[in-house]
């Protein structure tokens, strides 16, 4: 029986199995097809590719600083250059943009590249009982694990193990909003010299030119649309029903706001993330240790939305571990 059972292989997921890993056993599962959670990368055509989640890391912490320049080092990371336009005007600090070399996903890839992951595997129930965790997985296979680390949305993890949460965790305040993303490929030859724009629309937020990442050479065109807040909201549990419709209205607006043509697409395509991000942070958690389940939670919506939060998350979780009193969590 392993020591660490880690749901979840995004930023904060694949952060506390690093760490645990140096000192534990430990393996990951995750319902998605790969590891990154809402750092995915989506592929295309073999070498082209789309970051559909996570659009780029702008350290903000001195500690995490030092991580994103370790990778930066490594090659794991690089900076993500050209203009970068912002038509809301809200804030006019110039922030460093980090993006994986090969996708946004490789922050996750690296640091569980030697740890055991499972992929297509959604938990759906949990049991704590004996000292250990019954884990089932959607294909009825049942795992046995000493301890159980979540990272998942909050909703989802309130759904999971709600009987299992302190009183803490259940009245905790975390407001996860979605995010509609379209991804859109454009038979355009002309290169065009904008990275990413921010958007004053009531539809669109956020598009960024895939090309201008330098990770792969084409005459086709390749952008991620983030629409806002409100139009998500409004949406995200309508959108399914009709995604042609939803593509081409959302593809319309984003001609209307460029001059890109509608009818110079080659491939399109829609995702939703029911729960994208955490509007706002918590100043009293960053993170859950509840020792006499063996249960330990970390995630982004503690602090914020950042993967700089998930990352903080998961190293205040590590800390607690190392420093458990009643030596619950025990060492291989």
């Amino acid at each position: 029986m392993k020591d660490f059972c880690v749901i979840g292989s995004g930023v904060a997921g694949s952060t506390i199995a690093n760490l645990l890993a140096k000192n534990y056993s430990v393996e990951i599962f995750d319902k998605a097809r790969g590891p990154g959670g809402r750092a995915s990368n989506r592929r295309y055509n073999n070498n082209l590719s789309f970051d559909h989640g996570l659009q780029y890391i702008s350290p903000r912490s001195s500690n995490f600083k030092k991580f994103i320049e370790e990778l930066k080092r490594k090659k794991i990371l690089k900076k993500w250059l050209g203009d970068h336009l912002d038509f809301t005007f809200k804030k006019n600090e110039k922030l460093i943009k980090y993006i994986g070399v090969n996708g946004n996903n490789d922050i996750c890839k690296y640091l569980i590249k030697n740890i055991k992951s499972s992929y297509l595997s959604n938990v759906t129930s949990i049991k704590f009982a004996s000292n250990y965790w019954t884990i089932t997985l959607n294909y009825k296979t049942k795992i046995y694990f000493k301890n159980l680390i979540i990272t998942c949305p909050f909703p989802q993890l309130k759904k999971l193990c709600s009987k299992y949460l302190s009183k803490n965790m259940l009245s905790f305040k975390a407001k996860m909003l979605p995010n509609i993303t379209v991804i859109v490929a454009y038979q355009y030859n002309k290169e065009i010299p904008i990275s990413s724009i921010r958007f004053n629309d009531n539809t669109i937020a956020w598009a960024s030119c895939e090309n201008t990442k330098d990770r792969f050479k084409s005459n086709k065109s390749l952008w991620t649309i983030q629409c806002t807040e409100e139009f998500s909201k409004k949406h995200i549990n309508l959108y399914k029903i009709n995604k042609k419709k939803y593509i081409s209205n959302i593809l319309k607006k984003f001609e209307i706001l460029t001059g890109i043509q509608k009818n110079m697409i080659i491939k399109a395509d829609i995702h939703g993330w029911k729960y994208a991000y955490s509007k706002g942070s918590n100043k009293v958690l960053s993170s859950s240790l509840i020792g006499k389940f063996n249960l330990g939670i970390c995630a982004d919506w503690f602090l914020g939305s950042k993967a700089e939060d998930a990352w903080d998350s998961a190293q205040n979780l590590f800390k607690r571990i190392k420093k458990n009193p009643l030596n619950i969590i025990k060492r291989v």
